[in-house]
């Protein structure tokens, strides 16, 4: 029966999920029952796509990642793959009508992480909007449900939301990405001579992302809108732990948040929701 083996390729996509990011689980636990699954299908095929570009060292990423996307766009194209996660990911498309341009972008990126070691402006911004804001405007799709004159009030809310995302992991993984990958993400940045004055001109582009995206955060349809600010507390929190530490210990260490302040987030935000307060 095909409803089987979709049920299974959705659950491979929720593993992947829970076994890769125990964050960003924990917030889609906190959406509403319709809209998990399909979120956890986006985030499974954005997780095996950048894995390729960032772990699969002792293979040919360029062939992988091209034969992934390949697969990708052949799945959409039929309606179905053996690929579970890409199955998955395929019946998203279809059921919420998601641009497939949004799809280009982020397959541009991931080629771009396969070559580029530092970015200038453009290709920062590029890179930003194709591995992290376009996720951000596939997950919207789902939350507006349809709603196009909504999708597009919180377009821009979207893109930031995701653009923060993204560049506080920058700040969390120079030591793996500079050491391990070569890469400098953040244009004109030397991490030989990263200062505190340098540091927080980033943190400022961050904080600005922030600032955008919560405004956009509470107009969220009321499905999807607790979730949401749990993945914006958690990264959120994470940023300013990461504002405390100077630019010497990020190279040293990755800063991370325990779970136990994961959860301290996850109690204070429903109490707000009970008080009315967010």
């Amino acid at each position: 029966m095909i409803a089987l083996f979709n049920s299974v390729s959705n659950e491979c996509s929720r593993i992947t999920t829970k076994k890769y990011s125990t964050s960003f689980n924990a917030a889609i636990k906190l959406l509403h029952a319709d809209l998990r699954t399909p979120i956890y299908n986006i985030y499974g095929f954005v997780r095996f796509a950048d894995e390729i570009v960032d772990t699969f060292h002792s293979f040919d990423k360029k062939e992988l990642l091209a034969g992934f996307k390949s697969e990708t766009y052949f799945a959409i194209e039929r309606g179905i793959s053996l690929n579970p996660i890409l199955n998955s990911f395929q019946s998203v498309i279809h059921q919420y009508h998601i641009d497939i341009a949004l799809i280009d972008a982020f397959f541009e990126s991931m080629e771009m992480d396969l070559s580029n070691k530092t970015y200038d402006l453009q290709g920062y911004r590029q890179y930003i909007y194709g591995s992290a804001e376009v996720v951000g405007l596939m997950c919207l799709t789902i939350f507006c449900e349809g709603n196009k004159q909504q999708f597009e009030e919180l377009k821009p809310a979207a893109m930031a939301l995701g653009a923060a995302f993204q560049k506080v992991n920058f700040l969390r993984d120079i030591k793996a990405d500079h050491e391990q990958l070569s890469r400098t993400y953040f244009p004109g940045v030397d991490f030989k001579n990263f200062t505190a004055e340098v540091k927080q001109q980033i943190e400022e582009d961050i904080e600005a992302d922030f600032k955008k995206a919560y405004a956009g955060l509470l107009k969220l349809p009321i499905k999807a809108r607790f979730g949401v600010y749990i993945a914006y507390k958690y990264y959120f929190s994470l940023f300013k732990k990461i504002k405390k530490y100077k630019p010497g210990i990020l190279l040293q260490q990755r800063v991370r948040i325990p779970n136990y302040y994961k959860a301290y987030i996850v109690m204070s935000a429903g109490l707000r929701r009970q008080l009315n307060i967010f």
